[in-house]
């Protein structure tokens, strides 16, 4: 039995992920009906991350005393980058509950939900780009040869996305207070990494950051883009984040995926 739910687990996964056009449309329709009716559509969250950008850089690079024109890139490029770990966990929550309609009436690969999940962060994180574009077309820190990793860090971190969505969706699917829980661990990473700091500031105490997976998997994305090479621990740990976490993943898949849709 056990051997063949993981078998039905993997064939899952191969076939969600080989069904490239069907989660990609549906991401593309679920970023059209959020802003239906809307002239911005999407570019919204641009023009509101950007202005709340555009505020916070010259107040806390004061308040840090920080130069404007270095922080004010690395504040950029780290909040975007950080969006796109924030959502991609946050949302992975909900990756088998809001397709509800789709699980009960359409035979489609589980899979398949969590890879628009994906893919819809990954959209919504290619609009807010334009603001990092505009940035570093001005301030033009470290060396631009370095921006060439950065579609690799965002890819693996895209990797490990995947493996979020089906799990935290098979736990939210059945206990509902977790997203809640979840949102919260959320905020206060966002505290706890070097997002809006640096973690040269931290000095003796960089082991705080260290041990932190988000700070390792925002640098793989953030370094690139500010022209420098990430260090090779946080690509170990990124990688290590993956194999550990699709074990587990598919432990839990290949145990409970039968039970999803009558949880939904």
């Amino acid at each position: 039995m056990r051997r063949s739910g993981l078998t039905l687990a993997l064939r899952d996964v191969g076939d969600g992920l080989s069904s490239v056009r069907i989660w990609t449309t549906l991401a593309w329709q679920e970023l059209k009906h959020r802003y239906r009716r809307s002239m911005l559509g999407p570019f919204w969250l641009t023009l509101s991350t950007g202005i709340m950008l555009g505020a916070m850089g010259p107040i806390y690079s004061r308040l840090l005393h920080q130069d404007l024109g270095d922080y004010f890139a690395y504040l950029v490029v780290s909040f975007v980058s950080w969006l796109l770990l924030a959502n991609l966990i946050i949302e992975s929550c909900n990756a088998f509950i809001s397709a509800e309609s789709y699980i009960k009436d359409t035979k489609l690969p589980l899979t398949v939900h969590a890879a628009r999940c994906v893919f819809a962060n990954l959209l919504v994180f290619s609009h807010n780009f334009v603001i990092v574009m505009l940035v570093l077309s001005w301030y033009r820190p470290g060396r631009p040869v370095f921006y060439l990793l950065a579609p690799v860090g965002v890819a693996l971190v895209a990797t490990n996305a995947l493996w979020q969505s089906i799990l935290l969706g098979l736990v939210c699917a059945r206990f509902r207070d977790i997203p809640q829980l979840v949102a919260s661990f959320v905020q206060v990473g966002f505290f706890l990494t070097p997002v809006m700091w640096k973690v040269d500031m931290l000095g003796a105490s960089r082991w705080i950051a260290d041990v932190n997976p988000l700070f390792h998997l925002l640098e793989i994305v953030r370094a690139p883009l500010l022209g420098r090479m990430p260090a090779t621990r946080s690509w170990v740990v990124a990688v290590l984040l993956t194999a550990i976490g699709y074990g587990a993943m598919f432990i839990a898949f290949s145990r409970f995926r039968s039970r999803v849709a009558y949880w939904v």
